[in-house]
């Protein structure tokens, strides 16, 4: 089979989906309630990419100790970031592209997920934006009493060259152009 023969082909009418110049992770991160699953969520809709909820590779004790209303400590996050930089090596090493959230508060766990290919997604807004989106989610173990917490441990990443910072604000699908349109500016979708 020629590489001719490989190459996706546009004969629907719709525009062939945003292809990467590498195979490339992306870690949406954030405090709690800054909408990293639900951007994430409309972002593997349009993007067509593999995706992981980072809340769900936290060790059992974690979940507990959040839903009890305790901050987590560095030792308990880092068998989670553990988990995630797996998550990460696996989807590269397919070969493939992927959407993975996780808080990555601080500069030393994004050093842990780094490596050639991974980008942050920073969603970033105001402590009383994500108070009030925080305040309507439902369904999920993290309590609002910890977001002062999490904006406590949040090391900001204004001098990290991976890092895409996205003013939240507006709906997520907005959210979600904004986060393409700086991934494109990059380079890394073309």
């Amino acid at each position: 089979m020629s590489d001719d023969a490989e190459q996706p082909t546009e004969t629907s009418g719709e525009p062939a989906p945003h292809r990467p110049s590498q195979p490339t992770v992306l870690v949406m991160m954030g405090v709690s309630g800054s909408g990293k699953t639900t951007v994430a969520k409309t972002l593997v809709d349009e993007l067509d990419w593999e995706f992981e909820e980072g809340d769900s590779l936290h060790p059992a004790a974690n979940v507990e100790k959040m839903r009890a209303g305790h901050p987590l400590t560095d030792e308990d996050r880092w068998p989670w970031l553990e988990r995630i930089a797996e998550w990460i090596k696996g989807e590269q090493a397919k070969g493939g592209s992927g959407i993975i959230t996780c808080s990555a508060l601080r500069k030393v766990y994004r050093d842990k997920l780094r490596g050639p290919g991974v980008w942050f997604v920073f969603l970033h807004g105001s402590q009383e934006l994500i108070a009030d989106r925080l305040a309507k989610r439902k369904g999920h173990y993290m309590p609002p009493s910890l977001l002062q917490s999490q904006f406590d441990t949040l090391e900001i990443p204004d001098d990290e060259a991976d890092v895409i910072t996205v003013e939240l604000g507006g709906t997520p699908q907005e959210e979600a152009d904004r986060t393409l349109k700086a991934l494109r500016d990059k380079g890394i979708l073309d």
